[in-house]
């Protein structure tokens, strides 16, 4: 007895906990007393990338405890309504995120009574938008009738559509980022052209590359830059050809031989162009000689086949690998390894670093194959660019220590502001 009494206290008391529920004894208002929610607005939801409606209205003063409302589409011109979710008093606002942005919409909101539950079936049919009669349930012919549910009277939408909006709002912290890393990079470029002297560190692969050119000097053989196998198009063989320039020079000034192989056309037009102005700019022209820089093919392992069987037969001093490769980088590090020569490999692909680690005696890893073009070739664009990278990068880091320690600490404020979507 004692344990039943127990069981009916905290059903009574669970029931209070649950927010909206009607509570004990307090009456169902009948549906003809069920307030009306005002200014019903549905519209597209903006600042977004569409399928999404957002439903906004007034709750009516006075709203008896337990009140929600239950919200419905339908298709026009069919009325069929189809419950999509019943939401507290108070609440004023609903997204559909649910919809086709080919297709038209009208929604209804109208109240339902305390303890209610929102309509069971998937859809049922009116006759009319502002059929106020859905309290009255539809029966099949000889069949006993149901209880009916309270409901007020229902409020109709005009006919909404969603679509895609220009400006997405949930993006403005990437617009602003962007705009920021922008100005930060061009802001870099015009202090590189105005003389400013801008730092960045040497990288120890650049104190290796008069080294290596010294050595093949002293040996009496040639120095062997492969530029990758890819188009100018590519950022890596931009950088390649920055540092392309650099070592010519310096075989100009040792009067060491250059050779030069390509794999794509458009690389090797740039390449030659690249290895006479550095001879030119040496002022030795004498020296350039136009196979140098020379065309082999464009297939990917014939190319490979023909550069190390090169490696193998003229055993250059030191070769250079930095570009974009593929799976040919392991094959050319791993024959010129074999041949003693001193290598010095860079590219930004991660799938290909690991073969170069293992293989070179020196590697430019990501990033530092760009930083290494910029500070051998003094470009004001490329230095500016650096440069503005470094410091966006910085910042991002300094925000994100910040967000970590203020989220450890219980302040989500930096968390939110940096959330993409």
């Amino acid at each position: 007895m004692r344990f039943a009494a127990a069981l009916v206290l905290f059903a009574l008391c669970h029931a209070a906990a649950i927010p909206g529920a009607a509570q004990p004894g307090t009456p169902i208002p009948p549906a003809g007393d069920l307030p009306v929610p005002t200014a019903f607005l549905a519209k597209d939801r903006p600042g977004d990338g569409g399928k999404a409606v957002l439903l906004t209205w007034k709750d009516p003063a006075g709203v008896p405890a337990g009140v929600s409302f239950e919200v419905r589409r339908s298709e026009p011109p069919a009325y069929e309504w189809t419950t999509l979710s019943t939401v507290p008093a108070g609440t004023e606002r609903y997204v559909d995120a649910t919809t086709d942005d080919a297709k038209v919409y009208r929604y209804e909101l109208r109240a339902v009574a305390a303890g209610a539950e929102p309509s069971t079936a998937a859809s049922d049919t009116a006759t009319a938008p502002t059929d106020t009669t859905a309290a009255a349930d539809t029966t099949a012919a000889g069949a006993t009738a149901t209880p009916a549910t309270p409901t007020g009277p229902a409020v109709v939408s005009d006919p909404v559509r969603s679509h895609d909006n220009w400006f997405r709002s949930e993006r403005t912290n990437s617009f602003i980022a962007a705009v920021l890393f922008t100005a930060l990079v061009l802001g870099s470029i015009q202090m590189a052209r105005s003389g400013k002297p801008l730092f960045i560190r040497r990288i120890a692969g650049l104190n290796a590359v008069d080294e290596a050119i010294g050595r093949a000097t002293e040996l009496g053989r040639k120095v062997i830059y492969v530029p990758g196998i890819q188009s100018v198009s590519d950022i890596q063989t931009i950088a390649s050809l920055a540092i392309l320039g650099h070592v010519a020079r310096a075989s100009a000034r040792y009067g060491t031989d250059l050779d030069c192989p390509n794999r794509d056309p458009f690389t090797f037009v740039s390449a030659r162009e690249t290895v006479r102005a550095a001879y030119l700019a040496e002022g030795r022209p004498d020296l350039f000689r136009e196979e140098m820089v020379n065309y082999v093919t464009y297939d990917q392992f014939a190319y490979t086949a023909a550069v190390s069987g090169r490696m193998v037969r003229e055993r250059p001093a030191a070769n250079f690998l930095i570009g974009h490769f593929f799976a040919e980088s392991l094959i050319l590090a791993e024959t010129g390894q074999s041949t003693g020569a001193i290598q010095i490999a860079g590219t930004a692909d991660p799938s290909q670093l690991p073969f170069f680690v293992a293989a070179c005696d020196y590697t430019l890893i990501g990033e530092e194959l760009y930083a290494a073009g910029a500070y051998l070739s003094r470009e004001p664009v490329l230095l500016g660019s650096i440069r503005g990278q470094d410091i966006g990068k910085a910042l991002l880091l300094l925000f994100g220590l910040v967000g970590i320690v203020a989220a450890t600490l219980g302040n989500n404020w930096f968390a939110t502001v940096l959330r993409t979507q």
